[in-house]
Formats: structure tokens, C-alpha cells, sequence
């Protein structure tokens, strides 16, 4: 029998402890957030490439360890929590695209019989390098908006989630998430 999800009041109030001070807090947690942590890397993971060398469990387990961490988040709510984690996610996959590409130019990767492999991977990695790029270029624009697409895009938020993370209505995230889908392809579509 699958355990039960933990009830979204229970994550929050660790989190609240945590914030407070109760470090005992962060380690019980873990258990309580992990399936969710692990729901959210299977759809980063998904949309890298076949041969990507990042596993799902060393994705959460460097992203909780990252937010871990934070010293200065004062955690509200689990939304906020999953919010946080989409980002961390995403900062580790592109770091790892990033170091990825790196060895490649730097001719210090094996070569392989495989040339195509090699070729998608470092197709995949420069998109999301430039999707990161169009990102960061978006939140100096309007920060909200590049919030919405990581929480959304990444951490697999709904609306509802986001629009208690942002506090702002939910029907806001989904004007801000047209809106920035929109800037996002016309900015990723200079770049082609």
C-alpha cells in the first residue's frame, strides 16, 4: 500500500519551525517532501535528453541539501517550499549543462561511437542554457512573470500554488504565464 501524501498542513508547519529555529524540523522534513521533490526532478529529467548523466534521486538530493541551506527564507507555506526547490532545480541542471558543455569545447570528454548522442546532448544542453538565459534576461524585465515560468514550467506548480507563493490571484499567474510564454518564444526564436 503507497503512504499516504503528508497533509499540506504538516509540511507547513516544519517549515514554520524550521524558520523559528527548530532544526530537528528540517530533518522531519525530508520524508514528507521527498516524493514530491522526486515527482518534480522526473519532469526536469524528462525533458533532458536520454543520456543524461544526472540521476533523479542525486538531482533532489543536491536540491533539498541547496535548500538546506538557505539561511535567509523564512518559509511560510509548501508552495513557497516547492517554489524554492523548482529553482534550485533548475540552477542545478543548468550548472551541470553548463560544466557539460565545458568538457565538450574542452575536448576532455571520451570520445564515443555514437557521434549523434553526443551531438543531441549538446543540443539540449545549449537550449537550456538559453532557455535559462531568456529566463534571467525575463526576471530583470519583470521578475514576477520569470517567477511564474520556473514555478510553473519547472517545479510543476499550480496556479492556485503559485498565486499563494506570489500572493498574488490566480488568474494574475495566468495572464503573467501568457504573457512571459509569449516574450520567452520570441526571445528563444532570435537565438535560433
Amino acid at each position: 500500500m503507497p503512504a499516504k501524501p503528508p497533509a499540506p498542513q504538516d509540511v507547513t508547519q516544519l517549515l514554520m519551525d524550521w524558520s523559528n529555529g527548530d532544526q530537528s524540523a528540517a530533518d522531519h522534513l525530508f520524508p514528507l517532501v521527498y516524493g514530491e521533490l522526486k515527482r518534480m526532478a522526473r519532469r526536469y529529467l524528462r525533458k533532458e535528453n536520454p543520456g543524461h548523466t544526472l540521476q533523479t534521486t542525486a538531482l533532489v538530493n543536491e536540491a533539498y541539501l541547496r535548500l538546506v541551506d538557505q539561511k535567509r527564507v523564512h518559509w511560510q507555506n509548501r508552495a513557497q517550499f516547492y517554489g524554492i526547490a523548482a529553482q534550485m532545480m533548475r540552477r542545478i541542471l543548468v550548472d551541470h549543462a553548463r560544466s557539460h558543455a565545458r568538457l565538450r569545447r574542452g575536448g576532455q570528454a571520451v570520445k564515443i561511437s555514437l557521434d549523434h548522442i553526443a551531438t543531441l546532448a549538446d543540443e539540449r544542453a545549449a537550449e537550456l542554457i538559453a532557455l535559462d538565459e531568456a529566463l534571467d534576461s525575463l526576471a530583470k524585465l519583470d521578475e514576477r512573470r520569470s517567477q511564474v515560468v520556473e514555478m510553473r514550467f519547472f517545479g510543476g506548480l499550480s496556479n492556485s500554488e503559485i498565486a499563494t507563493v506570489l500572493k498574488i490571484a490566480p488568474n494574475t499567474v495566468m495572464r503573467d504565464w501568457n504573457m512571459a510564454r509569449a516574450w520567452l518564444y520570441r526571445e528563444l526564436q532570435k537565438h535560433e
